[in-house]
């Protein structure tokens, strides 16, 4: 068995099975409050915007969006850069729209430097950037009548970050700027991004779209811990957490953790690279920062139906565990599977995707690409990056060079 520090490790690591990473810095102790507010700006004293933007120079607002279900979304949004690098004075400026993964929120984009961070290089080149966070996390622990505290404010999976988070704030920010919208995604960003597409959801908003490190399949993830915790996810996880909130930091997920360590093959010694791969281009410091936070809740169902995409190899909606209870929900015996060759071939799209990435494993990508076979090839960029794992994606210390620089390229080729 793992020793207790290893535990809180494992279970940082744990975050990364769709991940993003959480920030490495805390700049506040507490939030402002938000009223409900039709998506004014909103004032948060110790939200994203003062405790990462602000203090480094760029604008920055807060907003708050309504989902059609009843969830109260925190928006930011970096309408400007330090540097004009629009070249279009008096233009209005391209919005884009950024996504985090599951276990953390859109504070996971301000890891680095401003220099090093993708929202302030998206503005300081001209862009207006929007940054999206889900349901469930620190800022979004908000509802028109369910509280928190209650296991049916927790009853979702990302089938309704499909449904209604992305497509709310996609509206948002189109009401709000009148244009269409550049989209990224990373890891859980993608797979939400990837079906929501496939389901039209987004069809008159989108303008383009770039995935990094792509989870849309998961069957050849290739770490032992992984696999394990995606299988005891899909059986006895339920019967430990029901539906309710998977709180990382609780006393039942430690219990669960320390019982995948001690599975064969499982190295709780090295979690961050077994899990995620070898990330080749990460700044050691900022390593023993992200370690030394804490992972955010999500739905228990939430992790549940990403196990359920490691084990079945298809990208498909929520399964009850019963052809009748799937019935009752989806007038079928099985759950309905997202087409992604439904995406509009003329979709502008930028995947990259790298070779050490035991998540995003190569065989995986090559399928999601084999359901873009038909998509316009003038209309689909492909980036390999045979050095890099999954969180360098984010993390990196070259990511600007290496992959950033060229999504602003991708999105100025749209113009």
């Amino acid at each position: 068995m793992a020793p207790p520090d290893l535990i809180s490790l494992a279970l940082l690591s744990l975050c990364l099975l769709v991940l993003v990473v959480e920030p490495h810095r805390a700049y506040g102790s507490s939030r402002g409050s938000l009223g409900l507010n039709n998506g004014a700006a909103a004032s948060a004293v110790n939200g994203i915007c003062a405790t990462s933007v602000t203090i480094h120079g760029y604008k920055c607002e807060e907003h708050e969006v309504k989902t059609q279900d009843g969830y109260v979304l925190n928006m930011q949004r970096l309408p400007e850069g330090r540097i004009d690098g629009s070249g279009n004075t008096g233009n209005k400026k391209q919005p884009i729209l950024i996504q985090h993964g599951v276990l953390v929120d859109g504070m996971t984009w301000f890891l680095n430097s401003p220099e090093q961070n993708l929202p302030m290089i998206l503005a300081d080149k001209g862009f207006d950037v929007w940054i999206a966070n889900t349901r469930g996390t620190r800022f979004c622990r908000k509802h028109v009548s369910l509280d928190p505290g209650q296991p049916e404010f927790w009853n979702w999976s990302w089938d309704e970050l499909v449904s209604y988070d992305l497509p709310a704030v996609f509206d948002f920010v189109f009401s709000q700027t009148e244009q269409k919208i550049h989209y990224i995604g990373h890891s859980l960003g993608t797979l939400i991004g990837l079906a929501s597409f496939s389901e039209g959801h987004q069809e008159n908003t989108l303008k383009s779209a770039a995935f990094l490190s792509p989870i849309a399949y998961l069957s050849h993830m290739n770490t032992a811990l992984g696999v394990v915790a995606a299988r005891a996810f899909v059986g006895e996880i339920t019967t430990l957490f029901g539906v309710a909130e998977f709180n990382p930091k609780g006393q039942q997920a430690s219990i669960f953790l320390k019982s995948l360590c001690n599975y064969p093959g499982v190295d709780c010694y090295d979690l961050l690279n077994s899990l995620t791969g070898k990330n080749c281009c990460l700044n050691s410091s900022t390593v023993d920062l992200f370690i030394k936070n804490e992972p955010q809740s999500t739905a228990t169902k939430n992790m549940v139906h990403l196990a359920q995409t490691v084990r079945d190899g298809v990208i498909a909606k929520y399964n009850y565990g019963r052809p009748d209870y799937n019935l009752m929900h989806y007038g079928e015996a099985k759950p309905p599977i997202y087409n992604i060759s439904n995406i509009p071939h003329d979709l502008p799209i930028f995947i990259s995707y790298g070779g050490q990435d035991a998540l995003s494993d190569v065989r995986d990508v090559q399928l999601l690409l084999d359901g873009l076979k038909f998509h316009d090839v003038d209309n689909l960029m492909i980036q390999y990056i045979k050095d890099y794992a999954h969180a360098d994606f984010i993390m990196g210390i070259n990511a600007k060079d290496i992959v950033f620089n060229q999504i602003v390229q991708f999105f100025k080729n749209q113009l």
